[in-house]
C-alpha cells in the first residue's frame, strides 16, 4: 500500500468513526422526532411545533422533511429549498431543530445522486421513504409499493450509502408491508445488508393505511438488526406512547398526527423527566399565539394559508374543546383577519 492509499484509508476510517460517533450520540437516550407528513409537517408547521416542543423544555431530537420525489434527473436547489428552507440555516429550525431530508424513489442510481447533492446543500442525514402509501406515489413505483420488492430496496439504500459522505448518516422509513406482512423477514434482512444507520417503522402496512390499531408488537421482528429502531404509528397520548414502547422493545419513538392535535405530546410523554418543566400541558389559550404566528406564515397566498390553518385546526379539534367550538364559527371563513380575531376572541 503506498502512502495516497494509506492516506485514503485513514481518511475514509477518521470519517466513517465520526458517523459512529454522531449515531451514539443522537441514540444516547430515548429519541423523539417530529415524522414527516405529506402535505402537514411542512416548513411552516415544523417551525411551530418545534418551537412549542423547544419552549415546554423537551425539544425534538430531530425532524424528517416531507419526501422529495426524486425521478428523472438530479434536482435543481430550489426544489430543495422549497421543501426544506432550513438548509438555509443549518438545515435547523428557529428553535434549533436539525432536520434531515426525506428522499422518494425507486431508482437507485439517481436516489444516490440526489443524495449526494442534498449533503453538499447542509442536509445533515438522509432519510429514504418506504411508506407512503399514497395511490399516486405508489402507482409510480414509489414509497410503500417498493416493500413488496426488497432487493430494490436494498440496492437504492446501499447506493445511497456508498455514494453519501461517510460521515454523513442514512436511514430508512418503512411500513410492515405492503398489503400484508408475509416479506418482512426479507425486508429486514435488505436492511441488514443495506449499510441503513437506523431504521423508522411505521406499525402497519400499506393497506392498513392509518386506520387503529397499529401493530406495535410486530416491529420486535426488526430488533435483531445491529441498528437502532424507531417506533411509529398511532401514539396520541402518553399512555399510547408507553405501550409503544413496551410492545415494540425500543424507546425510540416517532410522532405523527398525535403531535399535530396536541403539540404538548411530547412533553407529555417524557413529563417524569427532571429536566422538563413541571408544566407541560398547553392550554388552549396559550396556544393561540402559535396559531395566529401560523396564519401570519408564509404561503403562496393567503387562501393557501387559511386553507392550511383550517387543517391543523380540524385536526386539534381532536385535542381541544375550543378548537371545535371556533371550528363551528370558522369553517367557512376565507378572511384571514377575521379568522384571527375570532381566535383572539375564542379564549372570552
Amino acid at each position: 500500500m503506498n502512502n495516497n492509499q494509506q492516506s485514503n484509508t485513514s481518511t475514509l476510517s477518521q470519517a466513517l468513526l465520526e458517523r459512529q460517533n454522531t449515531i451514539q450520540q443522537l441514540f444516547a437516550n430515548p429519541v423523539r422526532l417530529l415524522a414527516p407528513m405529506e402535505g402537514l409537517t411542512d416548513p411552516l408547521m415544523r417551525k411551530i411545533l418545534t418551537q412549542i416542543a423547544a419552549d415546554l423544555g423537551r425539544p425534538y431530537d430531530w425532524s424528517v422533511s416531507e419526501f422529495i420525489r426524486v425521478t428523472q434527473t438530479i434536482l435543481p436547489a430550489h426544489v430543495f429549498y422549497k421543501y426544506v428552507p432550513e438548509l438555509h440555516h443549518d438545515a435547523k429550525t428557529a428553535s434549533g431543530t436539525s432536520i434531515h431530508i426525506q428522499l422518494l424513489g425507486s431508482d437507485a442510481q439517481l436516489m444516490a445522486e440526489n443524495a449526494v447533492y442534498a449533503c453538499e446543500l447542509g442536509a445533515p442525514a438522509i432519510d429514504i421513504n418506504f411508506g407512503c402509501p399514497a395511490k399516486t406515489v405508489n402507482s409510480h413505483r414509489g414509497g410503500s409499493v417498493l416493500l413488496d420488492e426488497p432487493e430494490i430496496m436494498y440496492e437504492i439504500i446501499s447506493a445511497v450509502r456508498q455514494a453519501t459522505p461517510t460521515h454523513i448518516p442514512v436511514s430508512a422509513k418503512i411500513r410492515l408491508g405492503y398489503t400484508d406482512t408475509s416479506r418482512m423477514d426479507d425486508i429486514r434482512e435488505a436492511i441488514s445488508a443495506s449499510g441503513a444507520d437506523w431504521l423508522t417503522i411505521h406499525a402497519r402496512t400499506k393497506t392498513q393505511g392509518y386506520k387503529p390499531p397499529a401493530y406495535w408488537d410486530k416491529i420486535q421482528n426488526f430488533n435483531t438488526l445491529d441498528i437502532p429502531v424507531i417506533a411509529n404509528g398511532e401514539i396520541w397520548n402518553s399512555e399510547q406512547a408507553q405501550n409503544c414502547m413496551a410492545q415494540s422493545g425500543t424507546t425510540h419513538l416517532m410522532l405523527g398526527r398525535g403531535a399535530v392535535t396536541r403539540p404538548d405530546l411530547i412533553a407529555e410523554i417524557d413529563a417524569d423527566n427532571n429536566d422538563i418543566k413541571t408544566l407541560t400541558a398547553l392550554a388552549w389559550q396559550d396556544l393561540i399565539a402559535h396559531q395566529i404566528k401560523f396564519l401570519e406564515g408564509t404561503a403562496k397566498n393567503d387562501v393557501v394559508l387559511v386553507g392550511r390553518y383550517k387543517q391543523w385546526l380540524g385536526m386539534l379539534t381532536k385535542g381541544y374543546s375550543e378548537a371545535q367550538t371556533l371550528w363551528e364559527r370558522i369553517k367557512r371563513e376565507k378572511n384571514k383577519a377575521v379568522i384571527i380575531n375570532a381566535l383572539q376572541n375564542s379564549v372570552r
